[in-house]
């Protein structure tokens, strides 16, 4: 009878964890920054709103810098605007070759590059300006953050998330193992206790 109580705790326990309020989330992480070429490639920014509820005016700036092997700095191209719910691709060179990948909360400002090409090597940033609005107060917020992104021929292995991979193949065989041994103890306890009762009752 404990080992039933137990499992049924369990049961609840597990019930609890699983099933949550669906809450969203935003988490800053770090874009990707190795392509390959003729692929495309996902420029990662975020940007998180601390509180949500208040309304903010969004404006995003992509700035790209290619690399060069001489000590010649280059400049610095527009490549993209996001002012009014509206992303433009501008002149250059990524025209008709850039796509919008951002969130509807304009937390996640990210885009992509299509078709990517050797000479896409180099510096990009992600400026993002904000006003918000307390009524007549009407502070603005801004970010910026770099990627350096570098083209290759070929994607190369990333052996951390190989060995993950794995891992968590191990885990759920061994988390699996030992929930049927559990179940399997759990109902010879309760096979043996009807037993017993059968018993004292005649």
């Amino acid at each position: 009878m404990l080992c039933q109580y137990t499992a049924y705790l369990q049961f609840l326990v597990l019930l609890t964890l699983v099933v949550q309020p669906c809450r969203p989330v935003c988490v800053d992480v770090q874009s990707d920054t190795e392509a390959v070429v003729g692929k495309p490639m996902k420029l990662t920014c975020i940007s998180c709103m601390k509180r949500e509820e208040v309304s903010a005016k969004t404006r995003v700036d992509w700035y790209f810098t290619p690399k060069t092997d001489d000590n010649i700095k280059p400049d610095k191209i527009h490549i993209l605007i996001y002012d009014d719910s509206y992303a433009m691709g501008l002149d250059g060179p990524f025209k008709g070759r850039l796509a919008w990948n951002g969130s509807q909360d304009l937390q996640d400002i990210s885009i992509q590059v299509l078709n990517v090409t050797f000479n896409d090597s180099g510096v990009y940033e992600c400026h993002v300006r904000r006003e918000f609005k307390f009524g007549y107060f009407e502070p603005s917020f801004f970010i910026m953050k770099n990627i350096s992104l570098t083209v290759k021929e070929k994607a190369t292995q990333d052996t951390t998330a190989i060995y993950s991979e794995i891992m968590m193949y191990v885990l759920l065989v061994f988390l699996t193992f030992w929930l049927l041994v559990e179940m399997v103890y759990c109902y010879r306890k309760i096979s043996k206790s009807d037993e017993q009762v059968e018993d004292t009752a005649y």
